[in-house]
C-alpha cells in the first residue's frame, strides 16, 4: 500500500518500491481491493523480497521505511546507496485473524496511517535538511509525531 501511495502522491519526485523479508506468493487480495477502491491501477503489483533491492547491481536507495511491526526486530540487508532508514510500524492487516469485514477495516485503517505519514514526509524540506535532522524528522513521523 505504501508503494502505491507514495508513487501517486510523490509524483515525479519518488519511485517507491515495496518489499518484505518474507514475501507471500501474491499481494493480499484485500490490499488490492482497497487500492482499487481508492482508484489505483493495481496491474503489475506483485509481492517482492527485499533481497531484490539489496542484491549486487541493485540501484541505490535514498530512503528505506520499514512498516510492519515485526520488521522492527529483523536484521535488514545492507542497502545500496546508504539510504536513510526509519521504522514506521503499523499493524500487519494480513496477519489479522477474524471476519473478512473486520480485516478489511484494518486494511483501511493501515492505509490511512500510511497515507498520513507519507503526506508528512512529502512536505519535509528535503533539500534544506542535513542528514541528522532528516533522520530526526522521519523518526518523529514514525512515532506519530510531527
Amino acid at each position: 500500500m505504501a508503494e502505491a501511495i507514495l508513487n501517486r502522491l510523490g509524483g515525479d519526485r519518488f519511485a517507491a518500491l515495496s518489499a518484505g523479508s518474507h514475501p507471500k506468493s501474491a499481494v493480499h487480495p484485500l490490499s488490492l481491493r482497497l487500492l482499487q477502491e481508492h482508484g489505483y491501477d493495481v496491474t503489475g503489483f506483485r509481492s517482492k523480497s527485499w533481497d531484490e533491492f539489496a542484491a549486487p547491481g541493485a540501484g541505490p536507495l535514498d530512503f528505506v521505511f520499514t512498516v510492519c511491526d515485526s520488521a522492527a526486530g529483523e536484521t535488514c540487508p545492507v542497502w545500496p546507496g546508504q539510504p536513510i532508514t526509519a521504522h514506521w510500524g503499523v499493524e500487519d492487516p494480513a496477519a489479522f485473524k477474524g471476519p473478512e469485514d473486520a480485516q478489511f477495516a484494518l486494511f483501511r485503517r493501515v492505509y490511512l496511517e500510511l497515507e498520513r505519514r507519507i503526506r508528512l514526509f512529502l512536505v519535509l524540506p528535503l533539500g534544506s535538511l542535513d542528514r541528522l535532522s532528516l533522520q530526526h524528522e522521519l523518526d518523529a513521523i514514525g512515532k506519530g509525531g510531527r
